[in-house]
């Protein structure tokens, strides 16, 4: 079985984390090139042998959650047309904006969400990526079932939604991610004491005719975000069938 180390990052400036995130993902990367060590910090170098099974056996599997201060991020096939505002308004509400090469469109990341980056290497799971990205959804899925909340999936949108096939439906959770020699980076935010106003300033993941919604608004009440992580990761290692340390 393999093992997916937890990071609880807090509340972290979205540069930040994608930098650490592109770190774990290089470091996966590398770990996978036989022949191939992994370069010293800051040196460009290719390390020795011994470097190379040190850096291989810290290469491990990491599940990055945390929450964003406000951001909106554009996805690498996305239409800067979806953004509604020009950057100086962002600056004015305090939000900052990000070109990512994650796939989907533009969505946004503020703080009451919880915001997950899984680096795996889905090769060691006997996953592809479409089953992957279902586990991200259905993790979530049964996260929200939690608080009495029933979620689904839209047929020809990735995500978690609530009422997908009515005129009511709403997102609960973005999915957008990366993958590279099925090593992955990115993931998901789920809205879960949002300040939904944000969304109102873009066209979430390029949809015109969806809204968005919380679990704070889905129940009426506050959410204990740490709660919410526990439950997240107990439901993605039951689905990834991993052990959680």
């Amino acid at each position: 079985m393999e093992c997916v180390r937890v990071k609880d990052l807090g509340i972290v400036d979205y540069a930040a984390a994608w930098e650490m995130q592109r770190h774990l993902f290089d470091r996966l990367t590398a770990a996978k090139t036989p022949g191939r060590g992994y370069p010293e910090e800051g040196s460009g170098k290719a390390g020795n042998a011994g470097k190379e099974e040190r850096e291989s056996e810290k290469a491990e599997h990491m599940l990055l959650l945390c929450e964003h201060p406000h951001v909106y991020t554009l996805g690498k096939s996305g239409h800067a047309s979806n953004l509604l505002v020009s950057e100086d308004f962002l600056r004015k509400i305090g939000a900052s904006f990000f070109r990512i090469d994650r796939g989907g469109d533009i969505t946004y990341h503020g703080y009451g969400q919880l915001v997950g980056y899984p680096i795996l290497d889905l090769e060691r799971f006997g996953s592809g990526l479409k089953e992957y990205i279902w586990a991200l959804e259905e993790s979530v899925i049964r996260t929200v079932a939690d608080y009495g909340v029933e979620a689904g999936r839209l047929p020809g949108a990735t995500g978690v939604w609530l009422d997908p096939e009515s005129e009511r439906a709403r997102k609960i959770c973005a999915i957008g991610v990366r993958a590279s020699r099925f090593v992955t980076m990115h993931g998901f935010a789920l809205n879960v004491n949002t300040d939904l106003n944000y969304f109102s300033y873009i066209h979430p993941c390029g949809f015109v005719d969806r809204g968005v919604t919380s679990l704070e608004r889905e129940t009426g009440r506050k959410i204990d975000m740490e709660e919410v992580k526990r439950r997240y990761a107990a439901h993605f290692a039951t689905i990834l069938k991993c052990e959680i340390k």
